[in-house]
């Protein structure tokens, strides 16, 4: 490897190689006592490897081969004695043992030692297998701390080496890092990123990294581009569309080009990135007692707090969990507050529609959407993304994908026709508005306010009969 250095065109790598180091003694030493994949503890054996040590061999031979030592003595004993029937066995009150019948206690050899006497055999035991036994019965404890000693003596050799080791091994795990980089930025097709010095984030093609290479369809690739003039997108389109893995494939290709990494897209020129902030997805947080909407709330507030003009940040359906005008007031004031104060480069995916008029307040904000069109009942994906507003949000076309019954949907069809029909959505969203009731409170009927203002006393037979029509048809 150190006559390879020169051929290398990267400094980089130059400088890593000379720093593995060439240590022939302790490799020898370790390929020697340590076998090819140890466990990760020493605490039940089985690191070092066999013929390192002639007593631990000695010890594991014992522990492995005790049966067929047993068998062995067996028929040596059956031979020697002439009894047939001899059993050499094993219980745990009284350890080996070899028993024969009464009827050829009369054969047994006269340095057998009498154990146990049964109803009908005795049971013995010779200095031989009591010697086994004592080797056996102590030989997988006395193995296991015998490993223990070799593994503690070979650390100890190592101590000296520990500096060297060590800038080795980080050394190599450097090359590791690389050499996966490069495999992968040759197998996934990906490109080198430019790193500039001025604010930018343009991403020509780009792609998820990991969804890509889970899709059966090919994968729809997708521009972004933020830079000084133009610091927020307004994403808005379907669910299903594609919004959040936009927004994460758009962080993921950010991050990989800082760490020295190609990225999955036609062309990256992205300037300097601090941090990368994300309040995406939806999770609580039941041991901690939180709530989906006050986890939200701290990871927006964590944001707010932190995010500085290089930041990324990732906003992905803010307001959720609560009413509707305070996710809405909420979103509004959150994607103003980082348009015109914090100015990061932001992608804000939403589907509060009134948010598309940010544009109109803030030159630096602009409207993106992921594309979709309706076939008869259902909708079609395109995952593209498009400049400007969506139309809508295709929720209850979503909802018939995922199965929800058919009865269900009709209804909720019919009542999103009387919403949208109703004045109540028809306030801007600058509009002041009405003020919430109270939990136990009750709006008045209209008909009622209309009639606590009439003044019968200054209304004419004619006026009286027209309010009169008028609170019927409030009525």
């Amino acid at each position: 490897m150190r006559a390879s250095v020169e051929q290398l065109d990267s400094p980089q790598l130059q400088e890593t190689v000379t720093r593995l180091g060439d240590y022939p003694d302790l490799s020898q030493l370790l390929h020697k006592a340590v076998i090819d994949n140890p466990p990760v503890v020493i605490r039940d054996g089985g690191v070092i490897a066999p013929g390192f040590d002639s007593e631990l061999d000695e010890l594991r031979a014992l522990s492995e081969n005790a049966g067929q030592y047993l068998i062995d003595l067996e028929i040596r004993e059956r031979e020697r004695s002439g009894i047939t029937n001899l059993k050499v066995a094993y219980n745990r009150v009284h350890g080996y043992y070899i028993e024969v019948s009464k009827t050829q206690s009369d054969k047994v050899p006269a340095d057998y030692i009498r154990r146990q006497t049964l109803k009908g055999v005795e049971r013995y035991i010779t200095p031989e297998l009591k010697g086994f036994e004592d080797k056996v019965l102590s030989a997988n404890e006395r193995a296991l701390a015998r490993e223990k000693a070799l593994y503690d003596q070979l650390l100890e050799d190592l101590i000296p080496h520990l500096g060297e080791l060590q800038t080795s091994a980080a050394a190599l795990a450097e090359l590791d890092v690389l050499a996966n980089l490069a495999e992968h930025a040759d197998s996934l097709n990906l490109v080198k990123p430019e790193l500039i010095d001025a604010p930018c984030l343009e991403i020509v093609g780009g792609r998820h990294p990991v969804v890509e290479q889970n899709l059966e369809d090919p994968f729809v690739p997708n521009d972004t581009r933020l830079d000084a003039q133009r610091r927020m997108l307004v994403i808005t389109g379907p669910n299903m569309g594609g919004k959040s893995t936009y927004m994460r494939q758009t962080a993921l290709i950010t991050l990989l080009a800082h760490i020295g990494s190609f990225v999955p897209a036609e062309r990256a020129v992205i300037g300097p990135i601090d941090r990368i902030f994300t309040r995406i997805g939806a999770s609580d947080d039941l041991a901690g007692g939180r709530s989906t909407f006050m986890v939200e709330m701290t990871e927006t507030a964590n944001i707010l707090h932190n995010a500085t003009e290089q930041s990324l940040i990732l906003m992905d359906e803010i307001g959720r969990g609560t009413s509707t005008f305070d996710g809405l007031s909420l979103a509004w004031a959150c994607a103003e507050h980082l348009a015109a104060n914090v100015k990061a480069f932001t992608l804000f995916a939403t589907h509060y529609f009134e948010l598309t008029t940010l544009p109109e307040h803030h030159d630096n904000v602009v409207n993106v959407h992921l594309d979709a069109v309706e076939h008869e009942d259902s909708i079609v994906f395109l995952h593209a993304v498009k400049e400007g507003p969506a139309n809508q949000s295709y929720g209850l076309q979503v909802a018939a994908l995922a199965g929800v019954p058919r009865p269900v949907i009709e209804a909720a069809k019919a009542r999103l026709m009387q919403l949208e029909n109703s004045a109540v959505n028809t306030k801007p969203i600058n509009a002041a508005p009405e003020p919430q009731l109270g939990l136990f409170e009750t709006r008045p009927h209209p008909a009622a306010e209309k009639l606590a203002d009439l003044d019968p006393d200054n209304l004419t037979p004619r006026e009286a009969l027209d309010q009169l029509y008028q609170l019927k048809q409030l009525l």
